[in-house]
């Protein structure tokens, strides 16, 4: 099978990528490589004029200034249009999410429109931001999610116009789009399983590959000090929940100066992430999700204690009856609570992480998980 996939966030495409070329398809990736994150791609999308060099930045900087109007989202536009005759012939195209192309809807209509006439079948991922899922999240009775700071009037519209701009017009009318053409909605965990239960074109939930062979997985982790990492997206500050796990780490370093060791990073690049948080015994991943994204799951694999979604609907999707990770909640007290006892039992440490490492392997191997994906590229009607 010959399959596209097209737009990369979190190192998902990646690993679907390998686990698909290891079931003997061949696979291509074409994105931007997701900003600093630098993942990899076989075809780059990712603009250069107006990021590389100095006279055109500035000219960019006056021009959305003056008119509202991203010359790097243009020029990534561009690109695109310049390269849809890459995107024939596929058996299957992926769509990271409708608006997979990071452009203005204006010019990735002409380059969706090619992708749904020259390809066999186009199925669609739900696997982070999309406008049905932002519209699950302003109007869903669940007790918090990303846009709880938002619902609180703790931020305003501006700290989220990357989120909400899947409810506006122009997004909306290219998810309708999209969503009518594509022959599937794939999602990834029980946060985009919620959002699109009344979708008929909704598969099965099939959860994020993870790369087991890739990581670093030793057997033992240091014993003494207890490693807390916390890496901070400077971008998801406020959707990840950050400022809670800071102010609970202020009171856990008072509490326990000389049993913890912190670290805490901003916005690096991937490679250079998990470098940082080799040695760690707890990762605080995020607040408001129901489950858990790729970062959190390495980090499982990894045998790592990680605070990150793990609602009640989560365990009982995959059945579990021990802990696998540990749910955060948008509560200080509690997050200290939870920290306070994995510092002053390390042997839960050990337990949490041993469990983890079992469920990763268990549920979403590269080989396993790419069967799924391609039992439902086959399941799909042409």
């Amino acid at each position: 099978m010959k399959i596209l996939l097209i737009g990369e966030y979190s190192g998902f495409h990646n690993s679907l990528k390998k686990g698909l070329q290891q079931l003997g398809h061949t696979v291509v990736l074409i994105g931007d490589g997701d900003n600093y994150k630098n993942y990899p791609v076989d075809v780059s999308t990712r603009p250069v004029i107006f990021s590389k060099y100095y006279l055109p930045r500035k000219f960019k900087n006056a021009f959305y200034t003056l008119f509202k109007i991203d010359l790097l989202k243009v020029e990534q536009g561009l690109r695109y249009l310049l390269l849809k005759q890459k995107f024939r012939g596929y058996d299957v195209v992926q769509l990271i999410n409708s608006d997979a192309l990071f452009t203005y809807p204006w010019l990735a209509k002409p380059v969706l429109k090619s992708i749904f006439k020259h390809n066999n079948k186009v199925v669609l991922s739900a696997c982070g931001d999309d406008t049905h899922f932002v519209d699950w999240l302003l109007n869903n009775d669940k007790p918090y999610n990303l846009l709880t700071p938002l619902k609180e009037n703790k931020v305003d519209e501006q700290a989220f116009k990357y989120t909400l701009k899947y409810t506006l017009g122009s997004y909306r009318s290219q998810y309708s789009y999209v969503t009518t053409n594509v022959f599937a909605i794939i999602p990834t965990d029980m946060d985009y399983l919620l959002s699109l239960k009344e979708n008929a074109k909704t598969s099965k939930l099939i959860p994020t590959p993870i790369d087991l062979d890739s990581l670093d997985i030793s057997s033992e982790l240091p014993k003494t000090p207890i490693h807390i990492f916390h890496g901070i997206s400077n971008s998801n500050y406020i959707k990840k929940g950050n400022s809670y796990f800071e102010d609970a780490l202020k009171i856990i370093e008072k509490k326990y100066t000389h049993k913890v060791k912190i670290t805490s990073t901003r916005s690096l690049p991937y490679k250079d992430y998990i470098k940082a948080n080799s040695s760690a015994h707890i990762l605080l991943d995020q607040i408001y999700s129901y489950d858990q994204g790729y970062n959190a799951l390495e980090a499982m694999a990894k045998g790592k204690v990680v605070f990150t979604g793990a609602e009640s609907c989560f365990y009982e999707h995959y059945n579990l009856q021990e802990d696998v990770c540990i749910n955060a909640k948008p509560d200080v007290a509690y997050l200290v609570e939870k920290l306070s006892k994995l510092i002053e039992n390390p042997k839960k440490i050990a337990s949490i992480g041993y469990n983890a490492k079992l469920f990763v392997s268990k549920y979403h191997k590269l080989e396993t998980v790419s069967k799924q994906y391609i039992e439902v590229y086959n399941s799909v009607k042409e």
